[in-house]
């Protein structure tokens, strides 16, 4: 962690470098200096050091302070679109605090330049990759990656947004489907796939290649084993939001006042009787604790505890299955088993 936080000092300063070079007022750069550390800080940090943890376990030794820097900068700007999505997130759903201090349009003189804000974030991005990889002949697969996976997080973003407003409570529109495809696209892609492949093009891991006869297509492999494994994490923090104590989690679960298209109320749903569900269409999504005590108490009347627990063991199990499955070799610029096991260990039976 101290050695990722330290690369994150001097990739700021080639920023701000830069951001002066252009003939940027002193107070303009202050601004900025500013939002780049209250919006990519704070954070567990878990999505960027996983580029660099992936990085290591590839090429299978420690890395050289180059190979170091060129990973958490990929590792950091991974940390950067997860700004750019909750500054604009925040804006979207009203937010009022994250990661225990005010949102940042909520922050006096703010206002609605954060979303200016949120735009330089994404564009500082795009200035990393060049000025570190341009001259990489993986290059325009970072580009692509990260095009990619941010308009797949947009496409989520809309559906939770439509599928679950805040303030207009409609449970007819939700659907274990629908939580499938919001958590697949909103969170999967850019939480799991990304750092992976980002790591695997550094590591200059083809499209494909054979081992013993068998052709291996390692982003696809990587892909059809980090999407469900994401899908099992976000709903792992669906059942804890409802589960967990404040003291487990580090926070009071607010899924039931808020409307939130969670797996814990569309399995119920499918669970519930008539008489249940009347009781989740007048009580879920209300800003009332006495509603939400209903709610709760219908999820405990239908196993929602049990369903959860059958469902972890079941997505382990053929996540293990998928993992072993892999061809492996250790010839450098090819998947490892090791990659898929460190996350899933990570997430596994996981209580905060």
């Amino acid at each position: 962690m101290s050695e990722f936080e330290a690369a994150w000092v001097a990739i700021k300063q080639e920023l701000l470098d830069h951001f002066s070079g252009e003939g940027m007022p002193k107070d303009v750069a202050e601004w900025y200096e500013r939002s780049l550390d209250y919006n990519v800080l704070g954070g567990k940090l878990n999505r960027g050091m996983s580029v660099v943890d992936t990085v290591e376990i590839l090429k299978g030794r420690a890395l050289t302070s180059d190979e170091y820097m060129q990973a958490a900068v990929l590792g950091w700007s991974v940390e950067m679109l997860q700004a750019v999505f909750l500054v604009a997130d925040d804006i979207m759903d009203s937010s009022v605090t994250r990661r225990g201090q005010p949102c940042w349009y909520r922050v006096p003189r703010v206002g609605y330049i954060a979303i200016n804000d949120s735009f330089m974030l994404e564009s500082a991005i795009y200035f990393l990759l060049k000025k570190h990889f341009r001259a990489e002949s993986y290059y325009v697969d970072l580009l692509d990656l990260f095009h990619e996976t941010t308009y797949q997080t947009e496409m989520g973003q809309l559906i939770d947004q439509l599928t679950a407003p805040e303030d207009k409570v409609d449970l007819s529109t939700f659907s274990l489907n629908r939580h499938s495809l919001i958590v697949i696209y909103k969170t999967a892609y850019y939480s799991f796939y990304l750092p992976v492949a980002l790591a695997m093009h550094m590591c200059r891991v083809p499209a494909t290649y054979t081992i013993d006869s068998t052709n291996v297509q390692p982003y696809e492999s990587a892909k059809s084993i980090l999407i469900p494994l994401g899908e099992y994490f976000q709903i792992q923090d669906d059942f804890l939001d409802f589960s967990g104590t404040p003291e487990q989690i580090g926070k009071i679960g607010t899924d039931i006042l808020d409307n939130k298209c969670s797996w814990c109320i569309n399995t119920a749903l499918e669970l519930a009787s008539p008489e249940q569900r009347m009781v989740l269409d007048e009580n879920y999504g209300r800003k009332d604790a006495v509603a939400e005590g209903r709610v709760k108490a219908v999820f405990e009347e239908v196993g929602l505890r049990q369903r959860y627990h059958g469902y972890e063991e079941g997505v382990y199990e053929e996540l293990v299955r998928m993992i072993e499955a892999i061809p492996e070799t250790q010839q450098e610029g090819t998947l490892k088993r090791e990659v898929f096991r460190s996350f899933l260990n990570k997430v596994y039976k996981r209580e905060k």
